[in-house]
């Protein structure tokens, strides 16, 4: 999501202080208007959403398999928090990304469904990558993003490249600098990228004890469902990917894996 955002705002079809991004929010007097594009990069848009995979009827597992239209779904939430003021990670808010997207790239469906592949994927040679859409077209963009290893490495190294892929400038100059660069609210989150690895992936007994051992103050990465990991450390020149599936909290310690990885290259 963040990439194709990214590839739009190049374009000047988005722009990251845009509000009044979605028809549900317009409603005169709806504070939702007010949410911009950047705080929902961020995360911190302040909608209302539980992020509970355990829980059948949290909004996360009702979006994703009990609607037809996953965004229209998200769209109804309504405010927890004033937007901009908290950080709160939620598959709607990516879901509803892909929404926006829709939107700004105009056209027919299968113009929305071809744009990934055009913008992304093409260029960078991801010939496994595969976006499902939900039963009215919209793109899941939290979820349902299929590519074999070396793909997802090639999409760290567009990152690590600062957008830029075999000469050609995919993302915006200093896109990287924004998605990458702390949230003022949680500085574990950036935009659509963890600073920090998520808790259920740092067992406890992780905790550093000496220099080498301590998460890269430079590392950044996306992290999927159950501990899938593109692990970008632009310090050491270096991209991890990491396909797993790991079900039980804790029993993955990323970041000792990352340490070790390091330790070897060094």
């Amino acid at each position: 999501g963040n990439a194709l955002i990214g590839f739009l705002v190049y374009q000047g079809k988005l722009a990251l202080d845009q509000g009044d991004l979605l028809p549900e929010w317009r409603q005169p007097g709806d504070p939702r208007r007010a949410i911009t594009l950047s705080q929902m990069l961020r995360m911190c848009d302040g909608l209302q959403f539980s992020e509970k995979y355990t829980d059948p009827l949290s909004d996360a597992t009702t979006m994703l398999f009990q609607r037809q239209d996953a965004a229209a779904y998200a769209a109804q939430r309504p405010l927890k928090a004033s937007p901009g003021s908290t950080f709160h990670y939620s598959s709607g808010t990516s879901v509803l990304l892909c929404r926006i997207l829709r939107g700004a790239i105009g056209g027919s469906l299968t113009d929305y469904w071809l744009f990934p592949q055009q913008a992304l994927f093409a260029p960078l040679g991801m010939t496994s990558a595969i976006l499902e859409p939900d039963a009215v077209g919209t793109l899941v963009g939290s979820s349902y993003l299929y590519a074999t290893a070396r793909d997802w490495a090639k999409f760290g190294l567009l990152y690590l490249q600062d957008g830029c892929w075999q000469g050609q400038r995919i993302l915006p100059p200093g896109w990287v600098k924004y998605s990458t660069r702390p949230n003022d609210t949680d500085p574990r989150y950036a935009a659509h990228f963890w600073r920090q690895v998520p808790s259920a992936f740092t067992p406890p007994q992780s905790a550093p004890t000496s220099a080498e051992c301590s998460w890269p103050s430079d590392a950044y990465l996306a992290s999927g469902y159950q501990g899938q990991f593109v692990t970008v450390i632009p310090s050491a020149d270096l991209v991890v990917v990491r396909l797993g599936l790991t079900q039980k909290r804790h029993s993955w310690d990323h970041p000792r894996v990352i340490a070790d990885i390091l330790h070897a290259i060094g």
